[in-house]
């Protein structure tokens, strides 16, 4: 029985073949590509989830058009602007990766850490961006009723826009409450979260007073793509079922309609959003590096190359969720 020895070959290599770099990659990019895979994985899995409930409730799922319309400093409706001007920033930051990685081919230590500086500067901004839509999505914009089956019905006008509570609702002196804490009221009761803006009798009410006000169900006609907007005999059938008012959202109900469509806002975005500020943190580590001349005595700038290898996975990964989340 023979034995098989390794043999070395001319360079001291043990793979005569492949040598020390299968694929021409150092090992530390085999790791990146590696560990990208698997994070590519958990992203289609989560995405592939969405889409499951999405075509599951596809009749009552919330119009993204309709959720994510606020600008910063303006007022009006301008649905998917800033999200688009926030994957534009994001797609930017990884154009000045490949820039900062390109200059570190040619070993330009100046351009290298503009290029850096810019990527990191575009990924706050997108991170804040982030966080200033997740305060409005949370805080809410209209408001709703919540029936006795968990669905809520919204207002809108006369042009089937809709309307918020405080355009049409009014507030009770006989009504006025506080939340009920510990120190307030039973030591062992104590209200979740903020209370609603106004009671669900003073909804009911100032509805019927409002004849130029709608009610609309999360029920959406699949041929117009607009939620179905309820006769005034209907709407108060409806109503005669409401038990609390809506505002704003979290992980066990949301003014905008299905409860799984906040849970995987917070979900997907949340995650996405911590692998962008993992990455800010990481390439602000490069950046000093590259200050201090530490890449320069190595005589290569390959942790840049490695580092842009994750910021360009997160940017892509963004750019499925800002098509499968927020577009289709």
């Amino acid at each position: 029985m023979e034995a098989t020895i390794a043999t070395e070959n001319k360079e001291g290599e043990t793979w005569s073949g492949g040598g020390k770099k299968p694929l021409g990659a150092s090992y530390g990019k085999m790791m990146m590509w590696f560990f990208i895979m698997s994070d590519a994985l958990t992203f289609s899995a989560f995405l592939g989830a969405y889409g499951l409930m999405r075509f599951k409730f596809i009749d009552s799922w919330p119009i993204a058009d309709e959720v994510f319309t606020h600008v910063p400093f303006l007022h009006g409706h301008f649905p998917m602007y800033y999200v688009a001007f926030m994957t534009f920033i994001l797609i930017f930051s990884s154009v000045t990766m490949v820039l900062a990685v390109d200059a570190g081919h040619q070993m330009k230590k100046a351009k290298v850490t503009l290029y850096m500086l810019l990527t990191i500067i575009g990924g706050l901004i997108f991170l804040g961006s982030q966080a200033w839509e997740w305060k409005n999505f949370i805080g809410g914009t209209y408001g709703s009723l919540i029936l006795q089956d968990g669905k809520v019905v919204q207002f809108v006008d006369a042009s089937g826009h809709q309307v918020a509570l405080e355009d049409f609702v009014t507030k009770s002196a006989a009504n006025e409450r506080v939340a009920h804490t510990k120190s307030n009221g039973l030591w062992y009761v104590q209200d979740a979260g903020a209370l609603p803006p106004f009671t669900t009798s003073e909804v009911i009410e100032s509805f019927k007073n409002s004849p130029n006000i709608s009610l609309r169900t999360e029920e959406v006609d699949l041929a117009t793509k607009h939620k179905i907007i309820l006769s005034r005999e209907d709407a108060n059938k409806f109503l005669s079922k409401a038990t609390g008012v809506v505002k704003g959202a979290n992980l066990k109900i949301n003014e905008y309609g299905n409860t799984l469509f906040a849970d995987f806002f917070f979900f997907i975005t949340g995650f996405h959003g911590f692998h962008v500020f993992s990455g800010i943190l990481i390439n602000i580590i490069i950046f000093f590096n590259v200050i201090i001349g530490t890449y320069e005595r190595r005589g290569h700038y390959e942790m840049v190359e490695k580092v842009g290898l994750y910021w360009h996975f997160v940017d892509l990964v963004w750019v499925f969720v800002f098509t499968f989340f927020y577009l289709v």
